[in-house]
């Protein structure tokens, strides 16, 4: 979506899912800073990229400074997700994504949360990808099957869930237990951290444990999507046990 005015429509009615917004560097004059309050009092992330990124992306040849990037996916609360375990009658089972940018890997997760019966999952706003055409594409069409809330603070969301009795384990290399040690039977949150830095300090300090992956060959950490698939199967399998 492109242009001030459609732009600005499509943040007052909130009938349009809006990833972000992509806003000439130096665009600061008229209509502008009325789309950039606007946004900012949704919580939407705003990029400031270069004029030529955004001539290079229009089909109309009229962005006027602005783009929406957008998407038809409808996301849901957190307490969308802790409904929908109470109804099936089952403890939760919910991934928390701690900045996953890139949308191969957060399709792969979403797909193998499908999979193994995630009841959810919770991304942040900031700093972490949505739901992309790229990312449709890596779940095999998993998404339309899996609930995804996106939060404005990820710690607060990890609170929601303590208040509702759930158990937050962490993805971490430096964990304390292997993820086959953890009783991992219970109500249970899985903390996957990004790509690079893995979890952060914050967010791993609100972790009731921190678990690892065995792992015995030369390189000493595994894709996020990879790691977080093996530690959700073995969350599966002790469920079913």
């Amino acid at each position: 979506m492109e242009g001030r005015n459609a732009v600005i429509e499509a943040l007052k009615s909130g009938s349009t899912t809006i990833e972000y917004l992509l806003i000439s560097k130096g665009e600061k004059s008229g209509s502008i800073n009325t789309l950039i309050k606007l946004a900012k009092d949704k919580n939407i992330v705003i990029k400031e990229v270069d004029k030529r990124k955004l001539d290079s992306m229009s089909e109309t040849g009229s962005h006027q400074g602005v783009m929406a990037i957008v998407t038809p996916f409808e996301y849901c609360d957190v307490k969308d997700i802790l409904n929908s375990a109470k109804e099936k009658n089952e403890k939760p089972f919910i991934i928390l994504l701690d900045e996953i940018e890139d949308p191969h890997n957060f399709g792969s997760i979403i797909r193998t949360a499908e999979v193994c019966g995630v009841h959810g999952i919770i991304i942040p706003k900031r700093r972490n990808v949505g739901v992309t055409p790229t990312v449709y594409k890596s779940s095999a069409g998993a998404v339309e099957h899996v609930k995804i809330a996106k939060v404005t603070n990820i710690n607060k969301a990890i609170d929601e869930l303590k208040d509702n009795g759930v158990w937050i384990y962490g993805a971490d290399m430096h964990g304390k237990d292997y993820c086959f040690q953890a009783d991992l039977s219970g109500s249970v949150a899985l903390v996957i951290g990004s790509e690079g830095k893995g979890i952060s300090k914050l967010t791993k300090s609100k972790c009731d444990l921190l678990v690892k992956i065995p792992m015995t060959g030369k390189i000493n950490s595994l894709n996020a999507s990879v790691a977080g698939g093996i530690i959700m199967y073995e969350i599966l399998k002790q469920r079913i046990k």
